[in-house]
C-alpha cells in the first residue's frame, strides 16, 4: 500500500512538473509569436499574443514590458502604465528599473510629470548610470517650474553621455562644464588607511 501511494505521488508531482513546463513552453512560445508579430508592426495581434503569455504565465515581466510598449505605440496608455506596474511587480532589478523608466515615460506624455518624477528616481535608485531617465526627469521638473533641477539632471544625464542632454546644455547653459564637480581622485593603494 505504502509503496502504490509513493508511486502515486511520485507520478502526480511528475505530472505537475510537466504541465508547469508545458505552460513555461507555451507561455514563451506565444511571447516568441508576439514579438514576431511587434516586429513586424502588427500590435494589436502583438499585444493579443503577449496576453496569452502572461495568462500562462502570471509573472512573465518581460511579457508585461512587451505588451506595455505595444500598447504605448497604440496610444492606449493606461493600459501601458499597469503593465509597467506588473514589470516593477515581478521583475528582477534591472526589469524594475525599466519599468519605472518606461511608467514615467507615459506619465510625461499624458502630462502627469508629477507623477512621473518618483518614476524616474527610482529608475535612477536601481540603475544609476540610467542617462535617459535623469534626461526625462529634467524634462519633468522643467514642466512643473523646476527649471534648476531640470538644468541638474541634464548635466547629470551629459556627464552620462546623453547627447540630447549635452545638446540643450550647450545651447542654453554654456558654461555647465565649469560647474561641474570633479570626481574625487581613486585612493592610492599603496597608502594604507589611518
Amino acid at each position: 500500500m505504502k509503496r502504490t501511494l509513493y508511486f502515486v505521488t511520485v507520478a502526480a508531482a511528475f505530472m505537475l512538473l510537466m504541465t508547469r513546463i508545458g505552460h513555461a513552453e507555451s507561455a514563451n512560445n506565444f511571447f516568441d509569436q508576439g514579438f514576431e508579430k511587434h516586429q513586424q508592426g502588427e500590435l494589436a495581434k502583438a499585444v493579443k499574443l503577449y496576453t496569452k503569455a502572461i495568462d500562462d504565465n502570471p509573472a512573465f515581466a518581460m511579457a508585461f514590458q512587451m505588451r506595455g510598449i505595444a500598447l504605448q505605440q497604440l496610444k492606449k496608455y493606461p493600459q501601458a502604465i499597469n503593465d509597467y506596474s506588473m514589470v516593477i511587480t515581478y521583475g528582477e532589478p534591472y526589469f524594475k528599473a525599466v519599468g519605472y523608466y518606461n511608467r514615467g515615460i507615459v506619465k510625461n506624455i499624458t502630462g502627469d510629470f508629477a507623477g512621473a518624477i518618483p518614476d524616474f528616481s527610482q529608475a535612477i535608485e536601481l540603475d544609476k548610470k540610467m542617462a535617459a531617465a535623469f534626461f526625462h526627469r529634467g524634462i519633468a521638473k522643467s514642466k512643473i517650474g523646476d527649471l534648476a533641477g531640470q538644468t541638474e539632471d541634464f548635466c547629470q544625464a551629459a556627464q552620462l553621455g546623453d547627447v540630447n542632454a549635452e545638446r540643450w546644455l550647450n545651447t542654453y547653459y554654456p558654461e555647465w562644464k565649469q560647474h561641474q564637480q570633479p570626481a574625487p581622485p581613486p585612493p592610492n593603494p599603496k597608502e594604507s588607511p589611518t
